[in-house]
């Protein structure tokens, strides 16, 4: 344009300006409200959406009060061309942060909500955010006149190059993803690798996977190591699995008598103790005549992992004081010693439960 610049230009571009800082106003208040009424629901999504609606939103209004603005005003054409170009590259810009958020909280919200998907695994949000960006990114080149097929062909060449280089850091990537499309580990299982490392699984993400043991401490291996070592996964196909506690009992005992005590023994602690699984039907098993007992297996059932070592604890710790109550003993290993005296050795055979004081013999030359 080239008229002039009046007052009734300047009148209207801050009526056009300030109704759309009015309108961002009141579409944040109305989004926050039902941000309140989101966060009553189950879902979480819908909290996502509104949450990435609250940033988009407002900012929307307030350039297209802009964009009006600028349009009563008496600008040139270029001046008029590139206004509207820096206001459209604010929107996508601020449009694609908003839906890179938004997709990134749906799929961490899909995976936490799903047993069978990894609840914690940031692989996928990170891969959902970063192609939602990198699009946004190409919408703003073809925006400001950019042609983007050179840049696609010149990043396919690069990406052999790329590829090349970073061979380790794309197969741990590819690990990753297939670690978890297979469902053989998700985070929050407990493993154990064939190299000695266990324990439970905090994240996976793009790189490598992070597992935490019971001591508090971090163990971090790469995603290409983990998919090649053996493993085993003690969450799958169910948290609940069964320990095995061998005891022996003397030559002497009633072995019915046994069996019930243990059984009384095993209901208590099932009953009692946090962790145990009380359905889980007990079994025990007599297997072998020992040299100085007969021992036997006992299987219980624990809720999960770490909760065997809670439960063995207290279990060994009611059997044996049951035991004593019953007069049921538990021999001590029997042991040959040799006394020698004058160069004479005499073979002694023991056997049975050492008594307190007494001593084990010694060889002396």
């Amino acid at each position: 344009m080239n008229r002039a610049l009046t007052v009734d230009d300047l009148l209207f571009a801050g009526i056009a300006l300030a109704s759309g800082l009015l309108a961002a106003f009141a579409l944040r208040i109305l989004l926050r409200w039902l941000g309140r009424h989101a966060d009553r629901t189950r879902w979480s999504g819908d909290d996502v959406i509104v949450h990435a609606l609250r940033a988009v939103v407002p900012w929307a209004a307030v350039v297209g009060g802009a964009a009006g603005a600028a349009a009563v005003l008496p600008l040139t054409r270029t001046v008029q061309h590139h206004t509207n170009q820096v206001l459209t590259v604010l929107l996508i810009f601020v449009a694609t942060v908003s839906a890179a958020r938004v997709v990134a909280g749906l799929v961490r919200s899909v995976t936490q909500s799903r047993s069978g998907v990894a609840g914690s695994a940031t692989i996928f949000v990170n891969i959902t955010r970063i192609l939602v960006l990198a699009i946004g990114f190409l919408v703003v080149l073809q925006t400001l006149g950019i042609s983007i097929a050179p840049l696609l062909t010149a990043l396919g060449v690069g990406g052999l190059a790329v590829a090349l280089a970073l061979q380790d850091t794309l197969a741990n990537l590819f690990a990753g993803i297939h670690i978890l499309a297979s469902k053989t580990v998700q985070p929050g299982d407990y493993i154990r690798l064939s190299s000695g490392e266990e324990g439970y699984v905090e994240d996976i993400n793009w790189r490598q996977t992070t597992i935490r043991n019971l001591s508090n401490n971090l163990v971090v291996i790469p995603n290409g190591q983990l998919a090649k070592a053996n493993m085993t996964n003690f969450m799958r196909p169910e948290e609940q699995l069964t320990i095995l506690l061998q005891v022996g009992v003397a030559y002497d005992s009633d072995l019915e008598h046994v069996e019930r005590v243990t059984n009384e023994v095993i209901a208590e602690t099932m009953r009692d103790v946090e962790g145990a699984v009380p359905d889980h039907e007990p079994i025990i098993r007599f297997h072998t005549f020992g040299d100085s007992r007969i021992g036997f297996t006992v299987i219980l059932g624990v809720g999960e992992f770490s909760d065997q070592y809670r439960i063995k604890h207290e279990f060994i710790k009611r059997l044996h004081k049951r035991y004593r109550a019953e007069g049921i003993r538990i021999p001590a290993p029997a042991r040959t010693v040799t006394l020698q005296q004058g160069g004479v050795g005499i073979p002694q055979q023991r056997t049975g439960e050492i008594e307190p004081g007494e001593m084990t013999a010694a060889r002396f030359d």
